[in-house]
Formats: C-alpha cells, sequence, structure tokens
C-alpha cells in the first residue's frame, strides 16, 4: 500500500538523519514541527517526543536514526492499539448473519465503503445483503443498489423517508431466511450536531441488536481524511450515542495529511479498521500498521 501523501514527511526525515549527527533538544523541535504539519495534534505530538526523550536517556540512544527507529515502533504500537497483527481484522462472531453497520456525517462515504465492504466479503465466499438504511436521500438508495447491481449483491430497501431501522431489521430477516452470512448496512449521513439524527442511531442499535439477539459484529464510524482534526470531534460525538467498534478512514490519498490516523488511534483508542486510498471498488483495503507506519516514515 502506497500513500503519495506521506512524499514531504519522508523527505523532511531524510533531511533530519542526514543533515544532523547529534541527538539534542534541536532534534526534537524539528519532529515536533515534522508531526504537526503532518496533521498529528498537539497532545498526541507532545506524547510521542516524551516518549522519545524517555527512551533517549533510558535507552541510550546516540544516533537520529536510532530516534527515528524508535517513533517508527511507537507510532506502529499506538495504531496496532496492542494487537500482536499489524493487520486489523473485521470481527465475526460464531453465529450468521453477521452484520456491519456504517455511520459517519454527510460526505465521507458511507454507501461507496458500504458496497465495498460487501464487495470484499463476496470476494471471500461470503453472501451479502445490503440494507439500505439512509432512506432520507433518494440518491443514496439509489446510488447503493447500482453497486448492488454491479457487485452482484442482494439489497434491501425502502421508500425514501421509511424507517431507517425496520429497513436493517428487514434487511437481518431477509439474511436469515436467504441463508446469507452478512448484513452491510448504510446510514444517513447524521449531522453529528443533530439530536433527532442520533436517537435514530440509537434505534437502529436497539432493534438490530433485540433482532440478533446480540450486538452488531462491528459499528463502523466512517471518517474523510481530508477534514484532519475535524474527524477527532466527530468521533467523540459519535461514540457518546453508539458503540463504535472500529473507524473506516476514506479519501487517504495525495490530497490528505494521513497524520490524522496516529491522533484518531491515540485519543480515541479505536482501531482503524479499513483504509480507502482511491475510487474503485478494489480501494479499500483492511489497515495495516507497519506498511502504514513504513511508508510515512521510510528509511
Amino acid at each position: 500500500m502506497q500513500f503519495s501523501l506521506f512524499q514531504k514527511i519522508r523527505q523532511k526525515v531524510e533531511q533530519i538523519v542526514s543533515g544532523r549527527g547529534a541527538v539534542d533538544e534541536d532534534l526534537f523541535d524539528e519532529l515536533e514541527i515534522m508531526l504537526i504539519q503532518s496533521d498529528i495534534n498537539v497532545k498526541t505530538t507532545a506524547r510521542l517526543l516524551n516518549v522519545l526523550r524517555d527512551a533517549v536517556q533510558q535507552q541510550g540512544l546516540q544516533t537520529v536514526n536510532q530516534v527515528v527507529a524508535r517513533l517508527k515502533d511507537e507510532l506502529i504500537l499506538i495504531l496496532s492499539q496492542g494487537k500482536s497483527s499489524d493487520t486489523a481484522k473485521l470481527n465475526k462472531g460464531t453465529a450468521s448473519p453477521h452484520l456491519y453497520i456504517l455511520v459517519g456525517v454527510n460526505g465521507v462515504g458511507k454507501t461507496t465503503s458500504a458496497a465495498r465492504i460487501a464487495h470484499m466479503l463476496q470476494s471471500q465466499g461470503e453472501r451479502v445483503v445490503l440494507a439500505a438504511g439512509d432512506t432520507f436521500r433518494a440518491a443514496a438508495i439509489d446510488q447503493l443498489m447500482i453497486w448492488a447491481e454491479r457487485t452482484g449483491t442482494e439489497i434491501v430497501r425502502h421508500r425514501e423517508g421509511g424507517d431507517p431501522s425496520a429497513v436493517v431489521y428487514d434487511a437481518i430477516r431477509a439474511a436469515c431466511a436467504r441463508g446469507a452470512t452478512f448484513v452491510v448496512a448504510d446510514t444517513a449521513g447524521r449531522l453529528h450536531n443533530r439530536t433527532n439524527l442520533m436517537e435514530e442511531l440509537k434505534k437502529i442499535h436497539r432493534i438490530s441488536e433485540r433482532e440478533l439477539g446480540r450486538a452488531a459484529d462491528e459499528i463502523l464510524l466512517v471518517l474523510d481524511a481530508t477534514t484532519g482534526q475535524n474527524a477527532i470531534s466527530q468521533a467523540k460525538l459519535f461514540m457518546e450515542a453508539i458503540p463504535i467498534t472500529g473507524i473506516v478512514l476514506t479519501k487517504l490519498d495525495s490530497t490528505a495529511r494521513g497524520g490524522v490516523v496516529i491522533t484518531i488511534a491515540d485519543e480515541l483508542k479505536l482501531p482503524i479498521k479499513l483504509v480507502g486510498t482511491g475510487e474503485g471498488m478494489k480501494d479499500l483495503s483492511l489497515f495495516n500498521a507497519k506498511k502504514f507506519v513504513d511508508s510515512l516514515l521510510a528509511d
């Protein structure tokens, strides 16, 4: 996985490494500027620098290369959330159908992400039912129908203005009747400052949990990488309403500063599950912490 947005960051690291011989406070000043410019917030940047200073004192790091290597280790630790595997995994319980619900504000790419996840699962031999839960926009229903036709995915939809929780309920029932293994549910572009819409999300969560007899396997918050630090405030408000299990980060391309990924993982303690790096159906992949950091801070 290659991230062209990190080219300038890699060049900056190379300049620091090649232009300096000593590990001193000026080095930490340069690293601080680099991290903040890559859209890692001040709080996470300060924590990273404290870890590096402690490593210099306690582990006897003497070269810039050693400091950068320690920085990479710490970033991987943050992004992997302490898991032994660098590559994220989507939760999958023992009973089917498994349910993935996608939530987020307007315009972040939920509908496309739902279709891509369904396509990914189908390529693994799973049978998927899409739930067109964004009943507030006819265009969202139509868009998901187009994706379903292209990928040969079954879809459950209601009329525009219908009850979103009823769509998810019917999709679960349809999956049970048809022997499908997954339900992937799109939802409306929830404006995070609209209480009634957050209440609707809670209702979807309650009804799906009641019908399944357990919690959804994943409630994935879709965030747009180009929004930078605004993604953090969005995430916190959604987490107050429903139990988010992970992040889908979209639009992680040359227009985004991907350091926000590190801030999200550090501040919210939520795993990054999937990243979208293009416009194609296959341009969504499981997040790999080591590959991400290697592309951010190449040797």
